[in-house]
């Protein structure tokens, strides 16, 4: 999946938290290069391997534009998790964006419509197994540090409220809807995912098997 989040908000979510002031075009790449050099270190080293020190030599940058940006590791984390999820948010709807009405059947939705809207989040997410791995590990942290595992909470339920308004438009879009509320809808389907995933990768394979997670899909959608 904090950072301030400005998040859109829903009547069974968060309420909106105020937009974070606009920062410089120079301080804006400043940060997305260290969030793109984390991404590698957190990657190769792990969460708790990597140090703030070898992020910000892949970055090139110093530990001094390091706290100009993110007060800690974790900070930096969780900014890391909000972009990956927006990447997948905006892979979902430019993916249904290239979709029709006739996707949705008396059997529920096409299967390789629904096939090609998780390899879109799948890409979105990056390197899959080491993404998930990372994740994990960050939860792991959450578990035992109340403060962190305080705002890890309070960004997902916001990522996620985000993530349900975002499902109920692109289905709208294409003549569908939830049997469920958009809410529940999600936390079953990242719940699936995250099993499923965890099988797949302590087995030793790539990538998770998408059929569970088609199916699971095809039982919460239904045409209107």
């Amino acid at each position: 999946m904090p950072t301030e989040l400005a998040t859109l908000g829903s009547a069974d979510g968060p309420e909106p938290r105020p937009a974070p002031p606009a920062r410089s075009a120079r301080r804006e790449r400043t940060r997305e290069r260290l969030l793109e050099a984390a991404a590698s270190v957190f990657t190769r080293d792990g969460f708790q391997g990597a140090s703030i020190e070898a992020i910000c030599d892949a970055a090139g940058f110093t530990r001094g534009a390091f706290y100009s940006n993110f007060a800690s590791k974790e900070e930096l984390f969780l900014a890391l998790t909000e972009r990956q999820a927006r990447q997948a948010v905006a892979a979902i709807e430019a993916t249904v964006a290239g979709l029709d009405r006739g996707v949705v059947g008396r059997d529920g939705l096409d299967r390789d419509a629904v096939r090609s809207v998780i390899d879109a989040v799948t890409c979105a997410q990056g390197a899959e197994h080491s993404w998930f791995a990372i994740s994990a590990e960050f939860e792991l942290l959450a578990l035992r540090d109340p403060e962190i595992g305080a705002r890890w909470t309070q960004q997902q339920q916001a990522l996620r409220a985000e993530l349900a308004a975002a499902l109920r438009r692109v289905l709208d879009g294409i003549g569908a809807r939830f049997v469920v509320e958009p809410r529940v809808a999600v936390d079953l389907l990242l719940g699936a995912y995250a099993d499923g995933a965890r099988t797949a990768f302590v087995a030793g394979r790539t990538t998770a098997d998408p059929e569970a997670l088609e199916a699971l899909v095809n039982l919460l959608v239904e045409g209107h």
